[in-house]
């Protein structure tokens, strides 16, 4: 009788320790406020959830505040789940290159930057190039307050491809005829809307993926080839003076998008990273995602737990099983 119950006692000390070891992978996300970002965050934390069985917590911040968290690697926050590249590389050059303090995966989607106007405002108006803004008629069309410049979305506060929009309104020579805003992304999302329906003129940064391209009829307008030499940009976090000493007059080079986590996190939760390490989605992953948070109303969570009972197949890719 003995040897039995020595078996069950040592049965349950195993299986206690090894809930107490899935009990001590935690997580902190980061998340951004665009769509994308808030939806690969939800997607992180329901796989360490509901798969790994640990604690993941999603912490509201712009790039700088999650990038300055993963590098204090105090566990604040631990995750930045959509690092677009090279539009981040001011922090990745800093954090990942320099500092060694945060890792970036190795497996990337693609990402595409433009202006987007509604495909009828484009034909209407024959807009298909980002010079077509500069006309006096299509801005006339475009003014919402009467100030005659015509408005146009170039991104959220402390986004870097806000800055990049910023110096390209005045390197295409848009600055007399457009004016650049700032605001949160639900903010030009309701003026898409209305614009469209009340047939006004209006234009916005875009990019895929985004829901955008499921919630609207929009066309991004061509910009000049992407060429290194006219494309030199100074983000804030290298220099005051970022604005002058910036020049860009030529379309965004095609994206690298992927996440990037704290280097701490690999002796803090080891299981939560070897998943970031197999962690990889599409355009149309997210894209899709995307639509079904901010086009349909559905909670970000809701919708990565659902995807991740209909594809268990590359979950378990993610926690190699």
């Amino acid at each position: 009788m003995k040897k039995p119950v020595l078996s069950l006692a040592f049965g349950i000390a195993v299986s206690l320790s090894s809930t107490a070891a899935f009990s001590a992978e935690k997580v902190n996300i980061g998340t951004p406020a665009w769509t994308g970002a808030q939806a690969i965050a939800a997607l992180l934390q329901a796989v360490v959830v509901e798969r790994i069985g640990g604690e993941a917590n999603l912490v509201p911040g712009n790039n700088a505040t999650i990038f300055q968290g993963m590098d204090q690697g105090k566990g604040d926050i631990d995750v930045h789940p959509d690092v677009w590249l090279p539009n981040q590389e001011s922090f990745t050059k800093k954090y990942v290159d320099g500092a060694g303090t945060v890792v970036l995966s190795k497996n990337a989607y693609e990402g595409n930057q433009g202006f987007c106007v509604s495909q009828n405002f484009a034909k209407e108006n024959s807009i298909t190039d980002i010079a077509d803004l500069g006309r006096p008629d299509v801005a006339m069309k475009m003014d919402s307050d009467g100030n005659g410049k015509g408005e146009m979305w170039i991104g959220a506060p402390g986004w870097a491809s806000a800055n990049v929009n910023e110096v390209k309104v005045r390197d295409y020579d848009l600055l007399s005829f457009i004016e650049p805003i700032r605001a949160e992304e639900s903010v030009k999302t309701a003026r898409v809307k209305d614009s469209i329906a009340k047939n006004e003129g209006y234009a916005f940064y875009c990019y895929k993926p985004h829901a955008v391209w499921y919630m609207f009829d929009v066309t991004m307008l061509s910009e000049p080839k992407y060429d290194p030499a006219k494309y030199v940009m100074v983000q804030p976090s290298d220099s005051p003076d970022w604005y002058t000493e910036s020049k860009v007059q030529t379309k965004d080079a095609l994206k690298r998008v992927q996440i990037a986590w704290s280097k701490s996190l690999q002796d803090r939760s080891p299981a939560i990273v070897e998943f970031f390490e197999r962690f990889s989605l599409t355009a149309d992953d997210v894209s899709s995602f995307a639509y079904e948070i901010s086009g349909k109303g559905r909670k970000a969570s809701e919708v990565a737990s659902e995807w991740i009972a209909k594809n268990p197949d590359r979950v378990d890719a993610w926690l190699g099983l």
